[in-house]
């Protein structure tokens, strides 16, 4: 009786296992794509926000910015933000050249605080 029990657990552990792993899966890592698509109408002047009070001492606020969707600006609101430590807040930013417009996204770089300098993706 008890080899027909072990041999039964020993199935379902196995059974059990394989469907666990069934749900892994592995995958090269893929280099970030980035599209830039020209945008040729200027961004709106930017919105005026209401900054309330920091929902944590040393949060920093970032301010809102309108971004491109295919077929016009939105406008996507300011929010608060951890600071992260070694790094500075690159604000969202457009730049104009050659009659169309090329969005920068905000994003946080690093920054060398002894020597001043920024350390970031361009």
């Amino acid at each position: 009786m008890n080899t027909i029990r072990t041999t039964r657990l020993a199935l379902l552990a196995a059974a059990m296992s394989s469907l666990t792993l069934s749900g892994c899966v592995v995958a090269t890592a893929q280099p970030a794509y980035v599209r830039y698509e020209p945008v040729i109408v200027a961004p709106p002047p930017p919105r005026i926000e209401v900054i309330g009070v920091a929902p944590y001492p040393g949060h920093i606020w970032i301010g809102g910015h309108w971004t491109w969707h295919g077929r016009g600006h939105h406008w996507v609101p300011g929010r608060w933000e951890a600071p992260r430590h070694g790094h500075r807040w690159q604000p969202h930013r457009w730049e104009h050249h050659d009659g169309h417009w090329r969005e920068h996204h905000g994003r946080w770089e690093r920054h060398d605080e002894r020597h001043g300098e920024r350390h970031g993706r361009h």
